[in-house]
């Protein structure tokens, strides 16, 4: 693989940069400096660019804790995207998997990886989805048991069966989905006469947010992290 190719293919910096930079500058590949941009290099190889060190990996999985205000997509003429939020890391081909609202906070997942991805969204793994959720009325056990039964939205959506978990205030609880519509938790209560007012993913399978992350914060997964997701 090329030198410039790889650290590109790493979100280091534009190609013109690269080519610029190798040449005047150089890089070090495996302790050796090279100032040929097009020089062909392992892709196991470790690099130091501009004082920073990249590995290449084929494929690359972030945790982001999403901020409110901020969409999930990769491009908006209006708002701020969460790929955004990662301008001085991410790689060009980093998306979210799935989608949070803007106003909603918490777990994201971003990848490069759309056989992942897809695997986490299709409705036939229902890889469970678990939020926090606030209200603006009381939750009850009729509520439970509507979640449980499968929630009718419309003419055309009835949500599959889901778990609700009341909180000791009676009005937040702890929800559980295995689906991914547009809205969807927010839809389930405004089809049992409640708002929601704050709801934020802290879970998807059996990954957990991580707290440390402050809102708009990300890091990469773990080896770990990635074995779970793709063991749902």
């Amino acid at each position: 693989m090329r030198l410039d190719s790889l650290l590109s293919a790493m979100g280091a910096d534009t190609k013109s940069e690269l080519k610029k930079n190798i040449r005047k500058a150089g890089a070090f590949v495996d302790g050796e400096l090279i100032k040929d941009p097009g020089r062909q290099v392992d892709e196991g190889c470790v690099v130091i660019y501009n004082n920073r060190e990249f590995r290449y990996a084929k494929y690359q999985y972030y945790m982001m804790n999403k901020p409110a205000g901020v969409v999930s997509a990769t491009k908006d003429n209006r708002d701020t995207t969460v790929v955004d939020l990662m301008k001085n890391q991410a790689r060009k081909d980093i998306f979210p998997v799935g989608r949070l609202d803007k106003d909603s906070v918490g777990l994201l997942i971003l990848t490069n990886d759309g056989d992942f991805a897809h695997s986490m969204l299709t409705p036939s793994k229902h890889v469970p989805k678990t939020y926090y959720v606030e209200v603006d009325d009381i939750i009850t056990q009729d509520d439970v048991k509507a979640f449980e039964e499968g929630i009718v939205i419309d003419d055309e959506f009835t949500a599959l069966p889901a778990k609700l978990y009341i909180c000791d205030d009676k009005m937040s609880a702890r929800c559980t989905v295995y689906e991914g519509k547009f809205h969807q938790v927010k839809r389930m209560f405004k089809a049992r006469g409640k708002n929601v007012l704050f709801l934020k993913r802290e879970k998807m399978g059996e990954l957990c947010l991580d707290e440390n992350l402050a809102p708009g914060e990300y890091r990469l997964l773990n080896e770990e992290e990635i074995k779970i997701l793709k063991d749902n």
